[in-house]
């Protein structure tokens, strides 16, 4: 960020802050990227300066090749003559050297490694341990919340009134307070704002809201992560960020309920969570494997406990009685290719590989897995400009809906 006198400013520029009239008027609001009219009308009402975010052109050529350097370690797994591919290694460009210019210093490599993680110890050994044990020591332990099956159950109730459901969510009052935060957010994008469970109910649909229920019930299921471990606050915030680009492609989509795909994305990673839970250790090893030999997050796993978190995933969800399609968008977002219906898990796909690559700017460790192009061309989009697009999109959603949940 910086201040710039009028005679400085270009078209292209981006406001850091609202830029007022020396009456107090609002000019421009922070974010507006000006243009040559702009400018003029600054000229007329005798604006002489403004904060102005930092401009990546800017930074010097030795600074570019370091930012360009870097961030080609995160595409060392995909093609880099695939267009999809391509955007993202640009768009992961752009906001990388935007972050350097506005002060981001470049990770060092010792930033890539796990500190005091030695006292966790697994509960299962390798090769004692398989998906199934492991999620039924889990389940048998703790039961998912069951708010949400008291709202599965009055939903199959097909003469049931939108009162009714509302009444039965009220029973929570953090889990209702949380959805009417969330379809009050850009997630929803209502004109007027929407204050009771009931009137939510009316306007997104019964079955939508019960699904909303469930990511927040799974978000409220893992609180006992050890911080040491891994920032559960990051870690929702990568779920958030797969989850608008999820629902963002599938608006792309005929017949697709892009809310269905907000959840997906959201709980994508939750097998990790169990792993995190139950093979603490093996789970910091195979992060560590990851990040300093820079390969995809899922391989690291296989490599380390012979298994990865879809594994894990598929009987969790099963035995929380997840819906069907919900669950196999997440058991199959890293090989989509393998589902006998694969374009929904093909959203996933993509949008994990996407928020992998915008994390690259915000000190993102793990490098994009990759994109299945027969995932990608069954979506049948084009990536310029779309990705930016979702990019653009993200940028405006990503805080609120976070604070929603948090």
């Amino acid at each position: 960020m910086g201040i710039k006198r009028l005679d400085e400013l270009t078209a292209g520029t981006v406001l850091a802050s609202d830029l007022k009239a020396s009456d107090g008027r609002l000019l421009f609001k922070a974010d507006t990227e000006l243009e040559e009219r702009h400018i003029e009308l600054l000229k007329r009402v005798g604006v002489a300066e403004a904060d102005v975010k930092a401009d990546a052109g800017d930074l010097s050529d030795e600074t570019v090749r370091d930012i360009e350097d870097y961030v080609r370690d995160f595409f060392l797994y995909v093609d880099p003559e695939f267009e999809p591919s391509l955007q993202m290694f640009r768009i992961a460009l752009d906001l990388t050297g935007s972050a350097v210019a506005s002060g981001w210093v470049l990770p060092d490599i010792s930033d890539r490694r796990a500190s005091d993680v030695e006292h966790m110890e697994d509960l299962f050994l390798r090769g004692m341990g398989s998906p199934d044990t492991i999620v039924k020591h889990e389940t048998e332990l703790a039961s998912f919340p069951d708010i949400y099956f008291r709202i599965k159950e009055v939903l199959e109730d097909e003469s049931a009134s939108a009162e009714r459901i509302a009444k039965v969510v009220s029973t929570d009052m953090s889990l209702a307070a949380k959805l009417i935060k969330l379809v009050n957010s850009p997630l929803y994008g209502f004109p007027q704002s929407i204050d009771s469970i009931s009137r939510a109910v009316a306007l997104v649909g019964a079955k939508e809201l019960s699904t909303l229920a469930l990511g927040i019930s799974a978000i409220n299921y893992f609180k006992d992560i050890p911080p040491e471990l891994v920032d559960m606050k990051s870690f929702w915030r990568h779920s958030i960020t797969c989850g608008i680009f999820a629902k963002i492609l599938a608006g792309t989509q005929i017949g697709l309920s892009p809310e269905r795909f907000f959840i997906a994305g959201l709980l994508h990673d939750v097998g990790r969570l169990i792993l995190f839970k139950k093979l603490p250790y093996a789970s910091t090893e195979a992060m560590l494997f990851a990040r300093e030999n820079s390969i995809p997050l899922v391989e690291a796993e296989r490599s380390i406990m012979d298994f990865c978190h879809t594994d894990v995933s598929q009987p969790l969800l099963q035995s929380w009685k997840f819906p069907e399609g919900l669950s196999d968008m997440i058991n199959y977002h890293h090989s989509p290719m393998e589902f006998p219906n694969p374009l929904e898990p093909a959203i996933i796909h993509v949008a994990d590989n996407l928020t992998n690559a915008v994390e690259i700017a915000q000190g993102g460790m793990y490098v994009l897995p990759g994109i299945d192009v027969q995932a990608w061309e069954i979506l049948g989009i084009k990536a310029d400009p779309l990705l930016r697009d979702a990019v653009d999109q993200y940028h405006e959603q990503i805080d609120i809906i976070m604070n929603a949940f948090f």
